[in-house]
């Protein structure tokens, strides 16, 4: 039987560890065939999808799988999601040009920052995030631009900077090869308060070299992604895909560099257990608990 992966948009991030996925999984004991899908709204796609039985495992950003879980909006109803396993942390950062005098998140106060389309994953990250210091989104003057129109509008003056989302991506590649920037910093309390606040959230370290603005390691924000699947997923086929996943945590950072932080998860869940595993109260599939306490991890 095929296993279907939900995924996000052509050229996504998601897309591609969908793909990585697909060709790492049967090499480590979780038989195929797989087929990636592609969701158009991403997280909240792929839990409407997963509900409606349209796909058996969804990529999902950590921040939607608990509002899936109570039908919080934009979810209409209440999604009886599971938890398979940890994909990544992916650093949320603010850009700014070389030189314009942006370098901390202070500077961005009255500045023109694309935050993504409205109603979007990126729209709510820069909600949440100003929200953790008592802000509003009229902290900025926020545009309401994708990746692409907001990389093209930063490229030309447009707006002062931009919130991207994760490394490597196509889009910050891009433009990070075409205009001198920098990567706005966080002061270190700050951060940690942050984090402190936000259970989504756990710390991310750009390396230094990973992009031509990156001349030392940054720590930021970063939002934990995640696999899901339907409560009803049949539990032996879920404890093969959550084995295979973390025997495979290096080949899958091998195949993409998305995946680097996968490993790292996997060794920080052996003291962090449910805290890590189980993120806003979205329970582990039990097939996916038996396979991680056969592998000695705190579930």
């Amino acid at each position: 039987m095929t296993i279907r992966i939900g995924t996000a948009e052509p050229e996504s991030t998601f897309l591609t560890q969908g793909q990585a996925l697909a060709d790492i999984l049967p090499a480590h004991g979780a038989s195929g065939p797989y087929e990636v899908l592609m969701s158009p709204a991403a997280s909240i796609d792929n839990a409407n999808r997963l509900h409606r039985g349209e796909i058996d495992l969804g990529f999902m950003a950590a921040n939607w799988i608990g509002r899936a879980k109570r039908g919080d909006k934009p979810f209409t109803s209440a999604i009886d999601l599971r938890m398979v396993a940890p994909m990544n942390v992916g650093p949320l950062f603010f850009i700014a040009r070389a030189g314009s005098g942006i370098e901390t998140f202070e500077d961005l106060a009255g500045k023109r920052v694309a935050v993504g389309p409205a109603g979007s994953g990126m729209t709510q990250h820069a909600h949440t995030m100003l929200a953790a210091f008592g802000k509003t989104i009229e902290h900025f003057k926020p545009a309401y631009l994708s990746f692409a129109e907001g990389s093209k509008a930063l490229a030309a003056g447009e707006i002062d900077a931009q919130l991207q989302c994760p490394i490597p991506n196509k889009v910050m590649t891009a433009l990070d090869a075409e205009v001198p920037l920098t990567i706005v910093r966080f002061a270190p309390a700050h951060l940690d308060a942050m984090l402190a606040k936000v259970s989504f959230y756990r710390r991310a370290i750009m390396r230094q070299g990973a992009l031509r603005a990156l001349t030392e390691d940054v720590a930021q924000p970063g939002v934990l992604n995640v696999l899901v699947c339907h409560a009803s997923a049949d539990q032996d086929r879920i404890a093969q895909v959550a084995s295979a996943i973390r025997l495979g945590a290096k080949d899958l950072a091998r195949n993409n560099g998305l995946f680097d932080s996968l490993d790292d998860l996997f060794a920080a869940a052996r003291t962090e257990g449910h805290n890590l595993l189980e993120p806003d109260g979205v329970k582990l599939h039990e097939g996916a608990r038996k396979a991680y306490a056969a592998a000695g991890l705190p579930v």
